[in-house]
């Protein structure tokens, strides 16, 4: 899991990131993809920033599971987020266990897995990284940064944190704080791994262990919430698998109960117990109104930020009204903001799906942004 594939971006022990928690993460490393070209001032270049389990490959091929990157739908030649007109950057955040350095990377003090000795990061913690990304790849400013769910999250913290680096933003089924609800949920995933004896304190690597069984079930409660009721109904109602009859025990009788098992197992395979730990609890974290006096349009006062805020009309992870606070912030600073609800029965997940209405959002977006810019298509040529 911990494997790099790829490109990443190694930063020694003389570029130390100064972490939110009063600790220093040195060295680190930062894997990321690139898709497209870049023009020759620097100017198109858009940020993919993943959701809480995503990774860098956003398009093109996984190069581990031969699958389609988790937002092929949207970037690509001729799509929404058009690589050939833009150049399109998407990093693992640090905290993963996908490429970036996280708790299941080797702590060069120790020459063992960090585990939970690795220091405990936020939202801001992860941008400020991708802003030395940027550094070292030579971007000055970004065109666009665009994610949804925990991407949203970072969408926004690059809006307030670095201005002046960014022309249009995106942020997409997401929110300016994460809600108690939402960090309710985390910690019924956290404390599934912790209560799972392989955990070893979060010590497992190091005893060549892992607690598959807490992080499954972590994985399936999470599931739910990223789909609607009507979702689920539509897909499984309370059809049997593999049965024509219940069983009057406890195996999976019902095709959903089947689902999530899978969803559970599968997730095992690709990620690190302890990763869902820290980025989980750096979501929990987030929190611009309150890191701006509890005013949130505080966050973005005197922005030159183009926003487009997008929201799902099933999504009950990130309702449409937390998008709406966002809006009314931005609007009570006279920022540059758009707003789109898309109706849908797809829940949160809508925004990874196929979804017509706003794939065109996104599309508009970019292209009416460019065009604000003075970017054309030829202006990708070399």
């Amino acid at each position: 899991m911990t494997d790099q594939i790829g490109q990443v971006a190694h930063f020694s022990i003389d570029e130390p990131l100064q972490l939110d928690g009063g600790e220093i993460l040195a060295p680190y490393d930062i894997a990321y993809e690139t898709y497209g070209e870049m023009n020759r001032d620097r100017s198109n270049v858009v940020l993919i920033c993943h959701a809480l389990t995503g990774d860098q490959f956003a398009a093109g091929t996984h190069p581990v599971s031969g699958k389609p990157g988790w937002w092929s739908r949207m970037i690509g030649p001729g799509k929404p987020i058009d690589t050939n007109r833009f150049f399109v950057i998407c990093p693992n955040v640090i905290g993963s266990c996908l490429g970036s350095t996280g708790p299941a990377s080797i702590d060069p003090g120790t020459g063992k897995p960090y585990g939970t000795a690795f220091p405990v990061i936020t939202i801001k913690d992860m941008v400020n990284a991708q802003a030395r990304l940027l550094d070292r790849l030579g971007i000055g400013d970004l065109f666009s940064v665009i994610g949804g769910s925990m991407g949203g999250m970072l969408v926004l913290q690059w809006a307030s944190l670095y201005p002046e680096r960014v022309f249009s933003a995106a942020p997409i089924a997401t929110a300016a704080r994460h809600s108690s609800q939402n960090i309710a949920f985390h910690e019924v995933g956290r404390q599934a791994i912790m209560a799972d004896p392989e955990w070893c304190g979060g010590d497992y690597l190091s005893q060549d262990r892992r607690p598959g069984k807490g992080l499954a079930v972590a994985r399936m409660a999470a599931h739910i919430t990223y789909l609607s009721e009507e979702a689920l109904q539509r897909k499984f109602g309370r059809n049997l698998q593999d049965r024509e009859r219940i069983t009057f025990g406890f195996d999976a009788d019902f095709q959903v109960e089947s689902y999530l098992r899978h969803q559970g197992m599968v997730f095992v395979d690709r990620f690190d117990a302890n990763s869902y730990l820290y980025v989980t609890r750096a979501m929990d974290y987030f929190d611009l109104a309150g890191d701006a006096g509890g005013q949130l349009h505080k966050a973005f006062c005197g922005t030159h930020v183009r926003f487009c805020i997008v929201s799902f009309t099933s999504d009950w992870l990130f309702p449409t009204e937390e998008s709406r606070q966002i809006v009314h912030a931005l609007n009570a600073c006279a920022a540059n903001v758009s707003f789109v609800e898309i109706e849908t029965d797809k829940g949160h997940d809508a925004f990874l799906l196929d979804e017509p209405e706003f794939f065109s959002a996104i599309a508009g977006f970019l292209s009416s942004a460019a065009r604000e810019r003075g970017l054309t298509a030829k202006e990708t040529d070399q």
